[in-house]
């Protein structure tokens, strides 16, 4: 018979992480910033470079490593489900047309590799393009949901540990 506690999921465990930072001193303001910019980050449109650019970021901007990498982690499925209509949103800004139905693909790639490799390249970057003019709207929109949100529980924190510390009430 297992007497073990079961293990938290993936939301309790990942608000105790944002609860530890509270409690090792990180500000609201850092926290929303992490926040915002590491989900930016992880839904960057070109696979297998989120975690990269979450360490340069944090390490540029001085964010929080850990968070950052969690938030990455967190939303990398998002990522998978954006990066189709983030290429061909890239359509818009004039990357090339490119079908990517995978027997489509083989044809080209089977016709002329390189030129199949460059177009696709093309489809990539007209993504990136259209992440980068979305990215700076996201970044603002998330931080001025969770600032509010991460300075409430900052005060709620605060406000039981003033409970905490008065005592229990006089008789």
């Amino acid at each position: 018979m297992n007497t073990a506690a079961p293990k938290p999921g993936l939301w309790a465990r990942s608000r105790n992480v944002v609860l530890e930072q509270l409690r090792r001193g990180i500000t609201p303001h850092q926290l929303a910033l992490t926040v915002a910019v590491s989900s930016a980050l992880a839904l960057f449109p070109a696979l297998g470079t989120t975690t990269l650019l979450c360490l340069a970021a944090g390490a540029a901007l001085r964010l929080n490593h850990p968070l950052m990498q969690l938030v990455n982690y967190l939303l990398s499925g998002v990522q998978l489900l954006l990066i189709l209509p983030l290429w061909k949103a890239g359509q818009w800004l004039g990357a090339p047309a490119f079908s990517l139905s995978l027997d489509e693909v083989k044809a080209r790639v089977e016709a002329a590799p390189w030129q199949a490799l460059a177009d696709f390249g093309g489809v990539m970057l007209g993504g990136i393009g259209f992440w980068a003019i979305c990215a700076p709207v996201w970044v603002a929109l998330v931080y001025a949901i969770t600032r509010p949100l991460f300075t409430a529980a900052v005060a709620r924190r605060l406000a039981a540990a003033a409970e905490a510390a008065a005592g229990p009430p006089a008789a």
